[in-house]
């Protein structure tokens, strides 16, 4: 088990109804095939060795007797296949029919779980046959294995103490006081569903919000194994629509009709991660719930779900559009906020012609639409120096006119070279000092041109460039309210964009369009022949590559070794390793270093689930050592070397 992945898999075989010969066959196809491709837990849906739509035939004798004689030749074909089964079957127990789910491992039954929800509605009657599981546990003789009947019970892993499974029937998800609750506040970190749930328009997308839901709260991994159309159809359809949902992310999901099997890597590491953060996630610890171990493999396989590279945009394009909106409207509204309470009716920003600057003058637009202000009162200056390009100075230009805002050029080389000149510093050395007067002039004319104009100066920084540091201290580190400061470098770009698509005004439009091919950089350096001479990312490295260390090293708290692994997969086509780990460990020495910046950031407003507020989501001291985490990935790019 590698990084805390491991392979699960739902099964939805072809089925015959009250066929338990051929539907044993069936299913010991599907352990093959699943065990093929090292699934290490398999889950089968609701009644499978006998079908869930058997009606009355479950009083026969027959029925129960060779659905037992079934379950049993599973039983056996599981010895030495290192893989643990949950398969559902109907059994006898104290002279009473259940509905039970059954934990098989390498020939041996672990335990029985007993439905406890028992659905008596509309197309549903199991309270005609089945009883409802009872409070009390209890022990079931099945072939040679003497096992607990109980629901309160959770498999455990030998190898893995956080992979702990619980076990819920159909019904049991639906109901307002669900087992998986008391199930993962004893340690499940995976919750399995054995279902017989039939299709009605728009049930399907009802279904996924439960399965959604339930693993969203419990900070667990939900499989849902559903009938397929091998059941009956005399009054319902069952389509097979299975599930497999990780921390309220949908990893995997059948397209209805389905019969076949469904499998992915859930990561146990991730969840157990969430839980640590959230207090409110709290244990119950019940002395009457049994763990029973497992010893099945917990094997290290290639991962086969998707690792999503730019993890802070929605990979769904039919989600991406309404995200966008909302991301606007959270800016948007904490700017309100701020003006409405300080009563000011103007704003100064610092307009370079480049994305950050960019999405904070759209954003504050927004604002001043919604508070019906004079969009005169949005002051842009664009203040040229040694490294102002035409094509960025043309682009603030553009921008102001197109929103019909006050634009001022305060053009700053003179007052800089003043300032060489007085702290004695040589023009012609282009050092950290030559780049730093700038921004900081930059900085003091903004902040004294918004007490001229009675505003508040916007900050334009985002959220990559806290991580990095890749801000001038007291220069444009400083505002007096930042917008962009939880929005990612690889968001900031899908925004801008999407206002640019969006938009009908065509000046606008154009302009969007050439400030987003237009390469980032700070514009410190002196243009050569009118052209950026200074590109952020060959100095810094990737921005789509610093993203996702922020989003798995700092959001997910990840090692390095699996940040590594997880980029591995995510940029197999687009970086090399010695790529990645270059800049993971450029990352961490910066991020670590750069913390002082973040513990005195002005205020602005959370947008997603990464944030370096101070008052928020990071409280990190600033002098922390950066040794453990550069260590490890030094020690990666040793073992690349040799």
């Amino acid at each position: 088990m590698v990084d805390g992945f491991i392979r699960v898999g739902v099964a939805v075989p072809h089925i015959q109804v009250a066929n338990t010969m051929y539907n044993c066959d069936t299913a010991i196809e599907m352990v093959e095939r699943a065990v093929l491709n090292d699934v290490a837990l398999l889950v089968f849906p609701e009644l499978h060795i006998t079908s869930y739509t058997c009606g009355d035939l479950f009083y026969q004798k027959t029925l129960q007797e060779q659905a037992k004689t079934a379950l049993l030749h599973i039983v056996e074909y599981s010895k030495n296949q290192e893989i643990l089964i949950i398969i559902g079957v109907p059994l006898v127990h104290e002279s009473k029919l259940y509905n039970c789910a059954v934990a098989i491992e390498d020939g041996h039954i672990l335990a029985v779980v007993p439905k406890t929800h028992l659905p008596n509605y509309g197309e549903f009657y199991e309270k005609r046959w089945f009883v409802s599981a009872s409070e009390e546990s209890s022990s079931i003789i099945l072939g040679e294995d003497i096992v607990p009947f109980t629901t309160k019970l959770l498999l455990q892993s030998k190898s893995h103490e956080d992979v702990v499974v619980g076990i819920e029937i159909c019904e049991d998800l639906w109901a307002p006081h669900a087992p998986s609750i008391d199930l993962a506040r004893n340690g499940a970190t995976v919750i399995v569903n054995l279902s017989a749930s039939n299709d009605l328009v728009g049930k399907k997308e009802y279904r996924r919000a439960l399965v959604n839901g339930a693993s969203g709260r419990y900070s667990c991994a939900y499989l849902y194994a559903n009938a397929g159309p091998g059941e009956s159809t005399t009054d319902v359809v069952f389509l097979g629509h299975s599930m497999i949902s990780e921390n309220g992310i949908m990893l995997c999901e059948t397209t209805p009709p389905f019969e076949g099997l469904l499998f992915t890597e859930i990561d146990v590491e991730r969840l157990v991660s969430q839980r640590v953060k959230n207090t409110t996630f709290t244990f119950l610890a019940k002395s009457d719930y049994q763990k029973i171990e497992f010893s099945t493999p917990l094997k290290d396989v290639e991962l086969t779900r998707e690792i999503h590279p730019h993890p802070f945009v929605p990979s769904n394009n039919v989600e991406l559009e309404q995200r966008c909106e909302d991301i606007l409207l959270i800016q948007t509204m904490g700017l309100v906020k701020r003006l409405e309470h300080t009563k000011v009716k103007k704003i100064v920003i610092g307009l370079s012609g480049g994305l950050d600057s960019t999405l904070a003058l759209l954003v504050s637009h927004r604002a001043f639409k919604h508070l019906g202000l004079d969009y005169k009162g949005i002051v842009a200056i664009t203040m040229p120096c040694f490294g102002t390009t035409r094509r960025t100075k043309q682009n603030a230009i553009d921008l102001s006119k197109a929103l019909d805002v006050t634009l001022k050029e305060i053009d700053i080389t003179a007052s800089v070279m003043q300032h060489f000149y007085d702290i004695d510093h040589d023009s012609s050395t282009h050092d950290v000092t030559f780049e730093n007067s700038q921004a900081r002039e930059r900085t003091q004319v903004l902040m004294d041109m918004a007490n001229s104009e009675g505003a508040l100066v916007i900050g334009t920084g985002d959220l990559s460039e806290l991580a990095l540091g890749w801000a001038t201290y007291n220069g444009d580190h400083m505002s007096m309210y930042g917008v962009n400061t939880s929005i990612p470098k690889t968001l900031v770009r899908i925004l801008v964009n999407h206002v640019a698509l969006t938009s009908k005004h065509a000046l606008l439009h154009t302009t969007l369009l050439d400030v987003l091919s237009t390469p980032v950089s700070p514009e410190l350096l002196p243009s050569i022949d009118g052209e950026i001479s200074q590109k952020t990312e060959n100095i810094v490295g990737p921005y789509e590559l610093h993203d996702f260390f922020i989003f798995y090293a700092i959001r997910w708290d990840f090692s390095p070794s699996k940040v590594f692994h997880l980029a591995k997969k995510a940029f197999k086509e687009t970086y090399d390793d010695k790529t990645i780990l270059k800049w993971l460990r450029i990352f961490y020495v910066r991020f670590f270093s750069q913390q002082f910046k973040r513990s005195c950031l002005p205020d602005g407003p959370k947008v997603g689930s990464a944030s370096f507020s101070p008052r928020g989501d990071l409280r990190m001291p600033s002098d922390a050592s950066s040794s453990l985490w550069v260590k490890e990935v030094d020690s990666l790019i040793s073992d690349l070397k040799d």
